[in-house]
C-alpha cells in the first residue's frame, strides 16, 4: 500500500512540475492585462521622472492619477498660480478695471529671473502686467501687481497664505509671490491642483494663456519680446492654459489644462528631470485621461426644468432653469443614470428673472450626487388693481 501511495505522489508531483510553466504564464498574462486596464501608476511608467504628479477632472475634481501628491516640494514659478488667482479675485470683487495704471516700484524692477524688464517708476496697465505674468512668468510684474493690490509684497503674501488655508491647501506655505528660491516656501501637487482650479474659473486667464508671443510695450517706446513658457499650448491638442516653473531645487514643473469636447482635465507635475521630459510625461497622462474618461452633463446652465405655478402674479406660471452646469465624470464605455429632482419653493409675485426659486437635486444611479440652484427664467410682476378687477370680471 505504501508503495502505491509513493507512486501516486510521485506522479502528482511530476504533473505539477509539467503544468507550472502554464500556471505562471497565466498569472503573468493576468497581471499584464490588469496593468493595461487599470488606472496608470508610477510603476507602469507614468510620470517616471517627476517627484510628484496628478491628473484630475477639472469640473468634478475626480482624481485619475496621483503620485506623491502631498509631498512638500519647491514648485518654482508655479507659485504664480496663486498670485494670479488672488489678482483675478481682487479685480472681480473690488471692481478694478484692467485699464488701471500701475506704477512699477524700484523693488519690482529689481527682480531677477524671468521678467518683463519693467522700468522703475514707470506706469503700466494692469492688463499688460497680468498678461506678462501668464505668458512669460514675469517676476517684476508679479511684484508690481502685488504692491498695487495690497500695498506691499508682505501683505500680499499674507493674503496668499490666508487664501490657501481657506481653500484647504494644507501642505503649502508661501513666502513670496514669484516662486524665486527662498527658505521656508513649499507646496505639493494636490495643492497646486486646488489653486489652479480656482485660477481657471476666471475666463480672463485664458485670454492671456493662449498667447504664444507678443511685444510688451514700455512707456518710453521700448519693447520686450515675450514668448509663452508653456510650449504645450502650441504642441498639445486641446491645451489652452498652464503655468511652468524651473529652479535648480524644484527642477522642471508644470501645471496645464486641456479640453477636448466636453472634457477638461488638469495635470500637475513637480520635479521632472528637464522640460522635454516634463512635457512628455504630462502629454502621456493627458492622453490616458482623454482616451479613458469622458464628461457627461447631467444639466446645463440655462436648461429649462419646467413651469411652476405662481400666486398673485400677472401670469399663472413661470419657467424655471438651472443656474449652473452639473457634470458627471465617467469611464468611457460606462454610463450613469441621472435624474433631476426639482424642489421649488412656493412662488409668489413679484419674481425677477434670475431670482433663486429653489434647488435641483441631481441623482446619479439612484443616489444624491449634487445640487444646483433653480432660478426664474423670466420676470413675473405682481398683479395690480386693474389686473384684479379684470380677473374678477372674467370670473363673473
Amino acid at each position: 500500500m505504501n508503495k502505491k501511495i509513493a507512486i501516486c505522489v510521485a506522479a502528482f508531483l511530476a504533473a505539477l512540475v509539467a503544468v507550472m510553466p502554464f500556471i505562471n504564464a497565466a498569472k503573468s498574462n493576468a497581471a499584464a492585462y490588469k496593468a493595461e486596464t487599470s488606472a496608470p501608476t508610477a510603476a507602469n511608467g507614468f510620470a517616471a521622472t517627476s517627484k510628484a504628479a496628478m491628473l484630475l477632472d477639472a469640473d468634478t475634481g475626480t482624481v485619475v492619477f496621483e503620485k506623491n501628491i502631498s509631498e512638500h516640494l519647491p514648485i518654482a514659478s508655479m507659485v504664480k498660480i496663486m498670485t494670479l488667482a488672488i489678482a483675478f479675485d481682487e479685480i472681480e470683487n473690488r471692481g478694478i478695471s484692467l485699464d488701471t495704471e500701475v506704477v512699477a516700484s524700484e523693488n519690482a524692477a529689481s527682480m531677477g529671473g524671468s521678467q518683463a524688464f519693467l522700468d522703475a517708476n514707470a506706469t503700466y496697465r494692469l492688463d499688460e502686467l497680468l498678461k506678462s505674468i501668464v505668458v512669460a512668468s514675469a517676476n517684476d510684474s508679479c511684484v508690481a501687481v502685488a504692491e498695487h493690490l495690497f500695498g506691499s509684497v508682505e501683505a500680499f503674501v499674507t493674503a496668499m497664505n490666508e487664501r490657501a488655508a481657506e481653500w484647504g491647501m494644507t501642505d503649502t506655505v508661501f513666502v513670496n509671490c514669484t516662486g524665486l528660491p527662498k527658505e521656508g516656501q513649499y507646496c505639493c501637487a494636490k495643492d497646486v491642483a486646488i489653486m489652479f482650479k480656482k485660477l481657471i474659473a476666471h475666463p480672463e486667464f485664458f485670454d492671456y494663456a493662449k498667447v504664444w508671443t507678443y511685444s510688451f510695450s514700455h512707456p518710453g517706446g521700448r519693447t520686450t519680446e515675450l514668448t509663452n513658457t508653456n510650449k504645450l499650448i502650441r504642441f498639445y491638442d486641446g491645451c489652452d492654459g498652464g503655468k511652468t516653473g524651473y529652479t535648480d531645487a524644484a527642477r522642471s514643473c508644470i501645471t496645464v489644462t486641456a479640453k477636448r469636447g466636453d472634457t477638461r482635465l488638469i495635470c500637475v507635475t513637480v520635479g521632472a528631470e528637464n522640460s522635454k521630459t516634463r512635457n512628455k510625461e504630462v502629454s502621456e497622462l493627458l492622453n490616458y485621461g482623454f482616451a479613458n474618461y469622458k464628461t457627461v452633463y447631467a444639466v446645463r446652465a440655462g436648461e429649462e426644468i419646467g413651469e411652476f405655478g405662481i400666486s398673485n402674479g400677472k401670469q399663472q406660471k413661470i419657467k424655471v432653469v438651472a443656474d449652473s452646469d452639473c457634470t458627471v465624470f465617467v469611464k468611457c464605455g460606462e454610463e450613469r443614470a441621472t435624474e433631476l429632482v426639482p424642489q421649488i419653493k412656493t412662488l409668489r409675485a413679484p419674481v425677477k428673472k434670475g431670482d433663486k426659486v429653489g434647488e435641483i437635486t441631481v441623482m446619479a444611479d439612484g443616489e444624491k450626487y449634487a445640487t444646483v440652484d433653480a432660478v426664474a427664467a423670466e420676470t413675473c410682476e405682481k398683479k395690480g388693481f386693474k389686473d384684479i378687477i379684470e380677473d374678477f370680471i372674467e370670473a363673473w
